[in-house]
């Protein structure tokens, strides 16, 4: 007879009723989040102006309404969706390599959608606009389709690896070599390329949420969505894979199809985000376990609408404070996100030998 395991609890737990209570205050703390990336900028616009140009009702200055609806706006919305997709693909590969430190950038996958991006760009892409705007939407699918695949090959290749290679900091390290050989690929495309496309690229490989425009985000919401809709569809077999595979294979999970659609997921979501966005880190590996820690809990039905939310608020932050408010300059989406996600990590890579340490006692 088999006998109930404490562990098959998350599946058929009711979520605490503080969690909820938790969820609404996300909420309200990404509408500030989302106000504060319209309303900061190098141009001051006042909060009500800003309001009634969203409602349609105009504004005291006619540039106002071109600032706020073609740049400031799909700007926002632009930040939300990549804060989310990075949060949601890097806890998938953490739950999936169970590895604390998995996340599109460590792992190389950005490198790979890099790669992608730079066959395209550099071998095809148009000088006179950023992200291939030239070639309207038949450019920007190109792109995220060469990012996407790019990102599957090396996802692919990790996990390949992976198989034979137990250790997890070993596994790591080989992620890292997986994105340092395809660094060598882009460089080598860049020192055959042409000058124009080579600022063209490396512009792009600054990351920006403000070069992306309405006909691009057609193209990046539909796809985004789907990533995230896969893994809402996963949380069952992702909290069954925290007890490892042979424990998942015993629970009737069938590895190969998960491992399937969590590749996929994740290869659109990181693809997709690094095709238009440029290769932003730390956002994937930071928020998991900000989540984990806020919620106290590594359930995914918890966890998944969670990192959507935080990820979103963390990069609407990251962008308010890239806008330099007051300012005339802009900072990189990079220079932010490693300013803070760096040390992040160094207290992770810290918290993780403690608690090892202390099990060890």
């Amino acid at each position: 007879m088999t006998q109930p395991d404490r562990t098959t609890q998350p599946f058929i737990r009711p979520l605490p009723a503080i969690r909820w209570w938790m969820f609404g205050i996300l909420a309200i703390l990404l509408l500030l989040g989302f106000s504060a990336s319209l309303v900061f900028g190098s141009v001051s616009i006042p909060f009500d102006n800003i309001l009634r140009i969203l409602f349609g009702a105009g504004a005291e200055k006619a540039s106002w309404i071109k600032i706020v609806l073609d740049f400031r706006l799909p700007k926002s919305l632009t930040a939300m969706l990549v804060g989310a997709a990075l949060s949601v693909s890097g806890l998938q590969m953490q739950t999936l390599f169970r590895n604390p430190l998995a996340d599109p950038f460590i792992l190389g996958i950005n490198s790979g959608a890099s790669l992608g991006v730079a066959l395209v760009i550099l071998g095809f892409g148009t000088t006179g606009s950023l992200l291939l705007a030239g070639l309207g939407l038949v450019g920007d699918l190109s792109l995220a389709l060469a990012a996407s695949l790019g990102a599957g090959a090396v996802l692919v290749l990790v996990m390949l690896v992976g198989r034979k290679v137990r250790n997890p900091v070993t596994l790591l390290i080989l992620g890292l070599m997986f994105g340092y050989a395809t660094s060598a690929v882009v460089s080598l495309l860049i020192y055959f390329s042409i000058p124009e496309r080579i600022q063209t690229y490396t512009t792009w490989s600054y990351g920006s949420f403000g070069g992306v425009t309405w006909s691009q985000l057609q193209v990046m919401i539909p796809a985004i969505l789907v990533g995230l809709l896969i893994a809402y569809f996963l949380p069952k077999p992702l909290n069954a894979l925290l007890l490892g595979e042979d424990y998942a294979r015993t629970m009737g999970l069938n590895i190969k199809s998960t491992r399937l659609w969590i590749l996929l997921g994740a290869s659109i979501l990181a693809g997709v985000v690094t095709a238009f966005c440029g290769p932003i880190g730390f956002i994937g590996v930071a928020v998991p376990h900000l989540c984990r820690s806020l919620f106290n809990s590594s359930d995914h039905r918890v966890l998944i609408p969670a990192v959507t939310i935080v990820g979103a608020i963390v990069a609407l932050i990251a962008d308010v404070i890239a806008q330099l408010p007051g300012s005339q300059y802009i900072l990189p989406i990079n220079v932010v996100t490693s300013l803070f996600g760096a040390p992040f990590i160094v207290w992770v890579i810290l918290r993780q030998r403690r608690m090892k340490s202390t099990f060890a006692g």
